[in-house]
């Protein structure tokens, strides 16, 4: 199961940034060049624990990117609830044992649990790794809203249409989201020849989209709809059209359409590629509570912005992954038990179970980007909250 092994290759993402981006802090310590920010990117998956503890809340500091603004007189206050019935130690050994920097539980909207470590706090903000596909994805729901995007049927051509005549030729815009285009693709983060390790290394002549410079060079592999393979570079291409549908930057759709809405406490950071785009597969840097409150929105239905029937659409299981339940929707995992929840790297995770009216969002260093046992662990570990919660 490769649920968390998507951030990494938007890190791929990230070795290609502009010396300078949109919206950055100035003190920002931003790589002088493009080969410098390459070098820096390609060494994320490498990085010491200690330079995970130091980077994973400071990205701002490293790559440039965009400000997705709050709005401090319209921010959703979450009370505290009664603390769940589970031993403090019990939770203090998972967040130890897991590198956690910050866990927070809500229920109905109130925080039944609250856990900071690693030199982590409230006010700060923790990278999402491919959390950020979630996020993603309903930009998409609400551009659909918007009237933009037409419908989920329309080809991916009709919003991209310097991908026609490649592998993308007939693909619709659901597949894309459902990462069943049938286009071929190899996401083996350990290898320096894979599309992940590839996508924004080579130069890109001047007014093309680095993401669809890549992609509209690989081959058809299977019919569209008939197999799911996890493609980040296809969550890439999700930001692209977004981008062209809406005219607008994800960061500025974003404040809009979700930042706004969900009543977010501190401002958001999207990193960017080289053109100033953000990189829409990863790279997002928010703040526990505002993930929290992001599922909250989610829980919720989206508060108008998307559909009625869109946050269900989109957590419902378009693809199998694993025996046992687990599945993929539009940029969102799903669970046994009619749980769903958005995963990266290095143990960034999203888990809302619409039944007991529970958000769980958790921010942490681990030292493996990825692992299946530990991500069964913290799935087992967030079951054990969910039930103290009942």
């Amino acid at each position: 199961m490769k649920i968390g092994m998507v951030g990494a290759l938007a890190l791929a993402g990230a070795t290609a940034m502009a010396a300078h981006g949109i919206g950055m802090a100035q003190s920002a310590p931003v790589a002088a060049n493009e080969a410098t920010q390459r070098q820096v990117g390609a060494e994320i998956l490498f990085w010491s624990q200690a330079q995970r503890d130091a980077n994973f809340p400071t990205m701002e500091k490293i790559f440039p990117g965009n400000t997705i603004k709050a709005n401090p007189g319209h921010v959703r206050a979450l009370p505290p609830g009664t603390p769940l019935t589970i031993p403090a130690a019990e939770v203090d050994a998972f967040v130890a044992s897991m590198n956690v920097a910050g866990l927070i539980v809500l229920q109905d909207g109130k925080v039944r649990l609250e856990r900071y470590a690693r030199g982590f706090g409230d006010q700060g903000r923790w990278t999402s790794f491919s959390v950020a596909k979630s996020f993603t994805s309903t930009l998409v729901g609400a551009a659909i809203k918007d009237g933009y995007i037409k419908s989920l049927n329309d080809p991916v051509t009709r919003y991209i249409p310097d991908l026609a005549g490649s592998g993308y030729d007939g693909v619709t815009v659901a597949q894309l989201l459902t990462m069943t285009s049938g286009v071929k693709w190899n996401e083996d983060y350990t290898d320096p020849k894979s599309d992940v390790a590839r996508m924004f290394l080579e130069p890109v002549p001047a007014g093309i989209d680095p993401t669809v410079f890549f992609m509209r060079k690989l081959p058809r592999e299977t019919e569209p709809g008939t197999k799911w393979v996890y493609k980040t570079g296809e969550t890439n291409l999700i930001g692209v059209l977004v981008r062209r549908a809406t005219g607008k930057s994800l960061a500025a759709y974003a404040e809009e359409k979700i930042w706004k809405p969900a009543g977010m406490e501190h401002d958001g950071f999207w990193m960017t590629d080289q053109t100033r785009a953000e990189v829409s597969g990863c790279c997002l840097s928010v703040s526990l509570r505002d993930y929290a409150r992001f599922g909250q929105f989610v829980l919720e239905g989206g508060h108008g912005v998307v559909g009625k029937d869109w946050i269900a659409e989109a957590t419902s299981p378009h693809a199998t992954v694993a025996p046992g339940g687990y599945g993929y929707g539009y940029q969102w995992w799903t669970y046994p038990e009619g749980r769903f929840g958005a995963v990266g790297i290095f143990g960034q995770m999203i888990t809302i179970d619409p039944q007991a009216k529970i958000v769980i969002a958790m921010v942490s260093a681990a030292p493996r980007a990825s692992d299946r046992a530990l991500t069964q662990q913290r799935l087992a570990f967030f079951g054990k909250l969910i039930a103290a919660a009942r």
